[in-house]
């Protein structure tokens, strides 16, 4: 008997525990911080520091042996949701401008360790409880942290604590934090920066009055309260959200902008003399780059970038190089380009782009003086994400090998970050230009999966050139016998399934041990195939997607004899949830069983940002809901349809599942509901991603008729 792959899946947090992860770069490029746990099912991470020099890594901070304890913060376990954290122990940190300090929260509480050699000892310090992301300032002699509605300041040398800003008495009005949508759709998860001289600090102040509440109840427990979640469903109010330059010695100063016609903050960069703040439209067809001026409370508009249909956030800009010089990317020749520009060019709009029109810009990783690293694909192969750099002589490719790479530069050493087609994991790669040839790799601790290496064909599919996975069982003998086929999207904006990362193929190849054969297909909408690409699904998020998943198994089909089509299920999970109940209740005549998790199924009941970017605001574009909704449909269903849904999600609301199954039930159509108390959105419990994918694959053979391959709920696994 061995440990089956669900039960190491879930133990491992997807095997990323003991992966080193959250690394940052001193200016003199001779030390890397990083966080790892230590081992491959140990979830507490612990703050290490590594010597370029000599390769040595040493512990700088263990959650364990400071004692701090696993009770999270509302606030902290609600952030922990926004960016998917499974770990525990350290799972976030920041730094002074030498990265000689670093700052952390453990249960609530903050602590400071030295990241030198013979530096200070990791000590807590006198913040209040229940706080939240500190920040040292840049010249590393206070820390700021946000707590109970405001920003408060602890001076390291005499340890005493003073509020900066806030609250103000006002019920649902808070001071350093991001509001929802910020943290959840653009990224931004922080509400305050730092003046680079110390002397002052930028706080969002985040009016959620106007907001709806929601109340997440749970329901195991009737005795509890349930608990309060303000919620700005499409149509709906945002947050008001509005910047304060604050300055140590008191002084407060506003900083304005067409707050009404531009009323999302998506992000602000302070590594410059004068902030750098991008703020979009609610239609978000419109977003420009400020420069504002501290001392008067006034804003420049650098540029303005204005699209059809929507304005992607690309993150790591605006960032600027030592030079002077603005990093931004543009939309240009369809595709997502980089420009490194002067102020003045990007406002007059005569900057040009740097990066050739076949190259789609991903993300921004660092500026390290006048050199820009950053992550692009090819159109010729968008399942690679190579790592580049641009400085004085030129665009140059950092990462060689075929795969999904990024990573960060800062005082002339690069760590370059990599996954590969050809071995599982993440490996990390430091190299400094003063020692050219000599790398290092940060040690792993991360467990390989326990199941065939998977193989995936990579192919495109149809005119449209669909980029699709095709994943066979290990076992199978090519005209042996036919194979039930299972489709594994997630389908939408937003995520790329198929990728050059063998990890990324884990789950699908276990399905395909189980006895399917596996399809997963990227079709429009989702991200590195370009602005056309992905605005093709813009006023119908129904349509496009399941005609490239019917388009996928078409082609997958022709290129192996031994898919049986008239044996088709198909999985997925949030946006892959709503295509997977889209697809047996739209096209039964394909799609034969289906298993829909946390999956919205009416539009209007999801967040502004992320809803009205793709189908407009609800009381404008009402028909454009009412094609995309699934309630419509219920009627239709004549497939076996399997609903999971955590009762304790605050993204994708239980409300969505519950009304769906309320619909077929009125239709008289039969249906499966499998609720998860004190579930959220990301299924973190061990338990639960386990059993989950066990009953899945139970469910979806049970439903074709499946005879190869047998799970249990024991987490022990047999052969046929």
């Amino acid at each position: 008997m061995t440990e089956s792959f669900p039960r190491q899946q879930a133990r491992t947090r997807r095997f990323t525990l003991g992966l080193p992860r959250s690394f940052q770069i001193s200016p003199d490029g001779e030390r890397v911080a990083f966080l790892r746990s230590r081992g491959g099912d140990d979830p507490v991470n612990c703050l290490w520091v590594l010597d370029t020099g000599t390769g040595a890594e040493r512990l700088v901070a263990d959650p364990v042996a400071l004692g701090g304890g696993a009770d999270l913060t509302l606030r902290e376990k609600a952030r922990r949701e926004r960016v998917r954290e499974q770990a525990t122990g350290i799972v976030a940190f920041a730094c002074d401008s030498t990265l000689s300090l670093a700052a952390f929260v453990l249960a609530g509480q903050v602590y400071v360790a030295g990241l030198t050699a013979g530096g200070p000892a990791p000590r807590a310090i006198s913040a209040r409880p229940g706080a939240f992301d500190p920040r040292p300032d840049p010249a590393g002699q206070r820390v700021a942290y946000a707590c109970d509605g405001g920003v408060r300041v602890v001076t390291l040398a005499t340890d005493e604590d003073s509020l900066l800003i806030g609250p103000d008495g006002v019920d649902g009005v808070t001071f350093g934090l991001a509001e929802f949508v910020a943290a959840e759709e653009m990224g931004r998860t922080r509400g305050y920066w730092w003046a680079p001289d110390a002397a002052a600090v930028l706080v969002a102040r985040v009016d959620e009055t106007q907001v709806q509440r929601w109340h997440i109840a749970d329901p195991a427990n009737p005795g509890r309260t349930p608990g309060e979640v303000a919620y700005p469903a499409a149509g709906t109010a945002n947050a008001d959200v509005s910047l304060l330059l604050v300055g140590l010695d008191g002084g407060t100063v506003r900083l304005e902008w067409d707050r009404a016609a531009f009323p999302y903050l998506v992000t602000v960069n302070w590594d410059g003399t004068d902030p750098l703040i991008v703020v979009q439209t609610r239609d978000q067809r419109r977003m420009r780059l400020l420069s504002a001026d501290p001392a008067r409370g006034t804003v420049a508009v650098l540029r303005e970038d204005r699209d059809e249909h929507w304005l992607d956030i690309v993150p790591g800009v605006p960032a600027q190089t030592g030079d002077g010089r603005i990093v931004w990317t543009a939309d240009a020749d369809g595709a997502k380009r980089l420009l490194v520009a002067a102020p003045e060019q990007l406002a007059d709009q005569t900057a040009t782009p740097v990066t050739p029109p076949d190259l789609q810009v991903r993300a921004v990783a660092d500026t390290d003086g006048d050199t820009v690293l950053f992550s692009a694909s090819a159109d010729s192969d968008p399942t690679a994400v190579a790592l580049w750099r641009y400085g004085p002589d030129g665009l140059a490719r950092v990462s060689t090998e075929l795969g999904v790479h990024s990573g960060r530069r800062v005082g002339g050493t690069t760590v370059l970050l990599s996954r590969s087609l050809d071995a599982p994991g993440l490996t990390a790669t430091v190299r400094t230009d003063n020692r050219r040839g000599k790398e290092t790799t940060v040690t792993s601790f991360a467990e390989q999966p326990a199941l065939p290496t998977p193989r995936p064909d990579l192919f495109t599919a149809g005119g449209r050139e669909i980029r699709t996975a095709l994943l066979l069982p290990s076992w199978h003998e090519p005209g042996s016998a036919k194979l039930p086929v299972l489709l594994d999207p997630y389908g939408g904006p937003g995520m790329q399934r198929v990728v050059a990362a063998q990890n990324a193929f884990a789950v699908p190849q276990w399905f395909a041990e189980e006895g399917f054969a596996v399809v997963v297909a990227d079709g429009r909408g989702t991200p590195g195939r370009g602005p056309r690409w992905e605005r093709a699904v813009a006023g119908d998020l129904a349509g496009p997607v399941l005609e490239d998943q019917v388009a996928a198994l078409a082609a997958a089909a022709d290129r192996c004899a031994d898919l049986d089509t008239g044996r088709v299920a198909i999985r997925g999970w949030s946006f892959g949830g709503y295509l997977a109940a889209l697809a047996v209740l739209r096209r039964p005549d394909v799609f034969h069983a289906a298993v829909a998790g946390a999956t919205v199924t009416d539009w209007r009941l999801y967040d502004t940002h992320y809803t009205e970017r793709y189908l407009g605001h609800p009381g404008e574009d009402a028909v454009a809901y009412d094609n995309c909704s699934l309630l419509g449909d219920a009627p239709k269903l004549h497939r076996p349809l399997l609903l999971i849904h955590g009762l304790a999600d605050d993204n994708v609301v239980a409300a969505h599942t519950l009304r769906l199954s309320a619909a077929l039930l009125a239709a008289g159509r039969p249906h499966c509901v499998l609720p998860l108390p004190g579930v959220t959105h990301m299924t973190p419990q061990e338990e639960v991603a386990e059993n989950l994918l066990v009953l899945q694959a139970d469910f979806l053979r049970n439903a074709l008729g499946v005879t190869t391959g047998v799970a249990s709920l024991t987490g022990l696994e047999t052969g046929s």
